[in-house]
Order: C-alpha cells, then structure tokens, then sequence
C-alpha cells in the first residue's frame, strides 16, 4: 500500500500540502502561495529565505516530527552558515528538503510582504511590497550555434527563473551589460523595476537597494532613507529649504517669480540641489552610496511641487489657483537632476487641490480615514492649514489662510522652534505668575538649575506651540477674556499686567544680560494675531462640517512639524478645532513623510492614493460666502456659539467676562496672500 507524501504546514498563514520527499522547502512554499523572500534565486547566497521548525505548532496542525524531518545541512548551506551563522534552529528553505511531516514558521524577516512597524509618534504597520526588487541569475553563454543578444538571454533567465515577462531594459542597462555578464562569470543582480523595467545589473549576487523618501516643506526638507529589502529606516537627516532666500512663505515666492523673471528657475535649482546633499547625507549616515538608491517618493505643498518639478507656481498665485498637473508622476530621477542611481525612479505623490498638495495626500494615505466610519478630521497646521475630513463614506478636503502667526511670525516675541525658545507655559490662576520650558532643557523654569541648563541657548523667544499655550493659559487665568480682550484691571494685582502703549500687555518673561535674554511680552495685537489665525483654521474646518451635514467629529490628527509639538487639550481650549473627546485628538507626527514612506515600501498603495485623491471633494475658501460667518463666530475663545461639552468635562472654563476696552472684537477675512504654508 503506498504511503502519503510528506505533509508540509507553513505558519503563520496555516497553509499546507503534501510533497514528494526531497522537495525543497522554498519551493513547497512557492507552491503554496507562501511568498518567502530570496534574492539569489536558490542558491544559498543571500539567507532572505531562513525558515524555522516550529516545534510547538505539531499538535494543533496534527503533525508529529523534529528537526529530522528535513535535509541534513548541504554544502552549499554550510557554507553560508559559515560566512553568516544561522540562529539555533534556522534552516535556508532553499536548501532544507522534506524528508517526513513538518511545520515550518517562516518569521517576518522572510516575509516578502512582511509587516514592518514604523515607530515615529503614531506606530504603524506598513506592508513592505517595494516596487524595485532584486534579482539573482544565472545567464545562459553565448556559443556559435545560439546568435541571441546578451540582453534576450538575460530576459529568458529572468523569466525561467523568476516569471517576470515581457520585460523592457534602460539603455544605460545595456551599454553595461556585457562587461557586467563577463565581470560576474555570467551571474548576475538584477534590479527590476515594477516588474516591468530593468533599472540596473550587477556582476555576481548584489544586495544593496535603498529607497528615499522626502518631504519637501516650505522651510525644512526631511529625508528618511529605507532598505527596500527589510523596511527599516537606516538614516535621516533634514536640511532648512535654501528658497527661504526668495521669500519666507510661498506667496512671497510666487511673488518672487512673478517680478523677476528666471526667478522660478533659480528657486527650482536651488531646492534640487539640497535634494541632491540630502541623499548624499543619509547615503553617507547609512555607510552606502548615493548610487545604491533604487527608488525615491516625494511629497510636498503644490508651490514646492511645482518648483521641484520645473513648473512656474504663477498660476497658483491667485484665483481660480489652477494647478500644472494633479495625478501622480513617475519620472527618472535625473530628469529633475536628483542624483541617485542612475536609472533611479521617483515616485510624486498626487495634489488633491490648488492649495491642498501630495503632502496632504500623504497625510490621506498615512491615516486612511477613508476606513473608518468615524468622522475623522485631519489638520496639517500651518502657514496654510490643510484640512480633510470623512470617513469611509465621504472625503472633503480644503486649505484655509491660516498666517504665519502659528510659526511664530506676527508675534511680537515669536521665533521659530529652536533652542532657546519657549515653547510650554503654565499661569498660575491666583497669583498669575508663569512658568515655562525651554527647547534644550527638560527642567520648567521655577525648578533648581533651570538658568544653568539654558545658559548657553539663552531664552530667546516664544516659538508655536508656546504662543498656543501661553495665549490658552492667559484665557483660563482671566488675563484676557473670551474676545481676547487683556484686563488691564488686573495691573493692580499682578506687575505682569503691563502698560503697553494705549493697551495692556503680558509680561511672560523679564529679561537681563546675566541670563542672555530678552524681554518678552504677549501684547494685545500678537493675542488678535492668533485669534485671526485660529478662526480662519475653524472655519475652513466648520465649511466642511456644514457641507457633510454633521456637527461634530468622532476623531482628530494634528499633522506637519508644528501640529506634532501642539498639546491638543490647547489647541481646543484655543478654539483652533471643533469640539472632540480628548482621548480621540492627537498628534500624526509627520504624517506626510509617513505618507511618503508608505509609498515607497508598498507599491499597492500607490494606486491607492491614487484612487483616494479622485474621490475626494475640494472645497474652496476663497470663494465660500459661509467663511466670513464660520471666520467671525471662531474669533471668541474657544468659540462664540460652540459649547464645546466635551472640553468642559476635563478643563473648567472662565465665566464670559465683560471686555475692559470700548473696541470691539472685529476679524477680517484673511487673504489667500496671506496663505503661505510654512513647515
């Protein structure tokens, strides 16, 4: 009677099957559908295909075996082992063969569509499905009976070997190729991309592929370079945006470029070239070459996309804020003078609107609200906030005029963030007296050494985050009421209420020589500042609320370098965003750059963005009669009509408080000049 083939169970899927005896076990797996990662193509060169016999898996798969269910070691895995050592219990599934019934864990680092977890400040899984891989081959030799090209030859390994068909190759590939064939004794690494181009080819077995995916900030440029064969970030490193030089925020560049002509082209040499020392300096960090990146993704504000790209920001200067192309871009990384490999890809994410850019797009795709049936808004803080909001159901987007305020502009004491800067503030309620942190220093100011561990920066200024708080602190120590209106009743019992001209200002910090500081006030205008630029982000959220018919959201993510520094329970306290359960409002981080590397290690999500960016609704601002209604109700802290039930539960809120001054609290529309995204 003849006796089964050998079981084979593969975890974690759970999938199995029966196999003659001396089947490899990498092409069990195969067979199976279960996609263990190699390079080398079998031949025990790369050990991407480690495999382990998961003992404790018998009983619940039914299988009764041991280590001796597979192969003894081959010789070409001892030598392998030899070079790399393989953990106890580690086998190569391209060299380990059935002997009798086994279970086999294949652990994520042999995953081709393993999971890898980004730990940036909101931890994430992303499916790592590179759209550049390599691939080790052997290629048949030339001989007198067989006339075939070098190329056709390469094009039949990588199909017998690894399926891939109808393949097209770089002509900078095949002016190479030949001595590459002969360098590597006809063994060769293929770099191919989309399974569709040959991008590269290396004599013998190649491992090297890197991916770089950039952020393109109005102010700050941030690179994060990824093994595209494990997922993990091997270096970061940010540059200032050399076009700061041409104007501080990105109406001023428009401007620029407008009145001075080639001024676009200067700007767009100026913010490639910094692409170019960034990829030098992670490639560098990480020990590699800048040569070994395969692959780059880019997202950013459509000024900067277009200026990266070539194309004059003109049009995007006034209404109706036409953009030069909205879709998603695949370009060759020399085209825009990005110097990477050379036949290097780079992947531009997709604009949704004239003033709302692949950054946001990357915000869209690190967050997904679209999976969700919570009400999720999304907030990339800014010069010119960027707002989505939906859910599975429904996405709108718009931007909204915000100012420079938030970063520090406007502010009579306001820097950017920097050591030295404030940027927490607590006011005591009775005695009125503050208390601050510095960028530099984990000590509160009114704590033992706190002069001494800022010494060298100094205190300097308020940077975003601190105005935020200090102005919220003002509003719930009664410093100024519900209008943003100073109380200069209050001079009489606190020498923090200072005469400021014909208003009062708040003394937050007295400077003197000794302590290299300066003097810093919160006057009444920079108090109007923040209320102009916290009402015009409201409103362009309320714009989108009243368009979906809802009066509330379930969830909240503040995006973009000055959004992750925001204590949310400030932000709503101010009135920069609807009301919301604090547990459920907190900070993306970055969330374009995660965007950005999504893109980069999961090629499925591209034309997922893609598809995301198509079905969401824009909304312009510039042209809504509703803002100026949302813009006036938001002026009040935290707003005019808004009882915001939630807040109240965790933070007692002042009384209104009758204003000291005859002026009333007027706002004005801001303009979209005003609107000028700084990162």
């Amino acid at each position: 009677m003849a006796t089964r083939d050998p079981l084979v169970v593969f975890t974690p899927s759970g999938k199995r099957g029966n196999f003659p005896v001396g089947t490899p076990l990498l092409q069990a797996a195969r067979s199976l559908g279960v996609d263990i990662d190699s390079v080398c193509g079998g031949r025990a060169l790369c050990g991407r295909c480690q495999v382990l016999v998961a003992e404790g898996e018998f009983a619940k798969h039914g299988v009764s075996s041991s280590n001796a269910s597979l192969s003894p070691f081959s010789e070409p895995e001892m030598r392998f082992s030899r070079r790399a050592p393989l953990a106890e219990g580690r086998r190569l599934s391209c060299q380990a063969r059935v002997e009798a019934d086994v279970v086999i864990d294949v652990p994520a680092s042999s995953q081709v569509h393993r999971q890898v977890v980004r730990k940036e400040a909101d931890a994430r899984a992303i499916e790592l499905n590179p759209v550049v891989r390599l691939h080790y081959v052997q290629v048949q030799q030339p001989d007198m009976h067989d006339p075939s090209g070098d190329l056709r030859r390469l094009f039949e390994a990588l199909e017998a070997e690894w399926g891939l068909k109808d393949l097209i190759c770089d002509l900078s590939v095949i002016q190479t190729l030949q001595p590459t064939l002969r360098a590597g004794a006809w063994q060769v690494t293929v770099a191919v991309h989309a399974e569709k181009q040959i991008i590269g080819v290396w004599p013998g077995l190649h491992e090297l592929a890197f991916g770089l995916a950039v952020d393109v900030g109005s102010t700050t440029i941030a690179a994060h370079l990824c093994d595209l064969t494990s997922g993990e970030v091997v270096a970061s490193a940010g540059v200032m945006n050399p076009q700061i030089r041409f104007g501080e925020d990105l109406m001023s560049r428009v401007s620029y470029s407008m009145m001075n002509p080639g001024g676009a082209a200067l700007m767009t040499a100026a913010v490639r070239e910094a692409l170019c020392g960034l990829a030098l300096d992670v490639a560098r960090s990480a020990g590699v070459s800048h040569e070994d990146i395969l692959e780059a993704t880019l997202v950013g504000n459509p000024i900067m996309h277009h200026l990266l790209l070539g194309i004059d920001p003109v049009e995007l200067g006034g209404a109706p804020f036409a953009l030069a192309v909205d879709h998603s871009l695949t370009l060759r990384a020399n085209v825009i003078d990005f110097k990477l490999h050379r036949n290097a890809r780079v992947y531009v994410l997709p604009c949704i609107a004239g003033h709302v850019g692949a950054d946001a797009a990357g915000m869209v795709l690190a967050e997904r609200p679209d999976l969700a049936e919570e009400m999720t808004l999304l907030v990339d803080v800014g010069t010119n906030a960027e707002i989505v909001l939906g859910n599975s159901r429904r996405l709108l987007a718009c931007s909204s005029p915000t100012g420079p305020a938030f970063e520090g502009a406007q502010i009579s004491c306001g820097q950017r963030a920097a050591p030295g800067a404030i940027e927490r503030v607590r006011i005591d309620r009775e005695t009125l007296e503050p208390r601050f942190k510095v960028i530099g220093s984990d000590l509160w100011s009114d704590e033992p050494g706190f002069d001494a561990a800022v010494a060298a920066s100094g205190i300097t200024g308020v940077c975003g985050s601190g105005i935020i708080e200090v102005i919220a602190e003002m509003y719930l120590a009664g410093i100024i009421n519900q209008d943003g209106v100073l109380d200069g009743r209050l001079a009489s019992r606190s020498p923090r209420i200072v005469q400021n001209g014909r208003t009062f200002a708040y003394l937050l910090h007295q400077g003197t020589l000794e302590t290299n500081a300066v003097e810093m006030k919160i006057t009444q205008n920079d108090v109007r500042a923040i209320q102009l630029a916290k009402a015009a982000l409201y409103a362009g959220i309320a714009l989108l609320m009243e368009r979906l018919g809802i009066e509330r959201v379930d969830r909240i993510r503040l995006a973009g370098a000055f959004g992750s520094h925001i204590d949310v329970k400030y932000a709503i306290i101010l009135g920069m965003v609807p009301d919301c359960d604090l547990k459920q409002v907190r900070s993306a981080g970055n969330a374009a750059g995660t965007g950005a590397r999504i893109a980069l290690l999961d090629a499925t999500s591209r034309s997922v963005i893609e598809t995301l960016v198509r079905r969401i609704e824009k909304v312009e601002t510039a042209i809504e009669p509703r803002f100026q209604h949302h813009f006036v109700e938001a002026m009040a802290i935290p707003h005019k009509s808004a009882g915001y039930p939630n807040l109240r539960q965790v933070v007692d809120l002042p009384a209104p408080k009758e204003s000291t001054s005859q002026s009333e609290t007027r706002g004005r529309r801001p303009r979209r000049a005003d609107a000028a995204k700084t990162d």
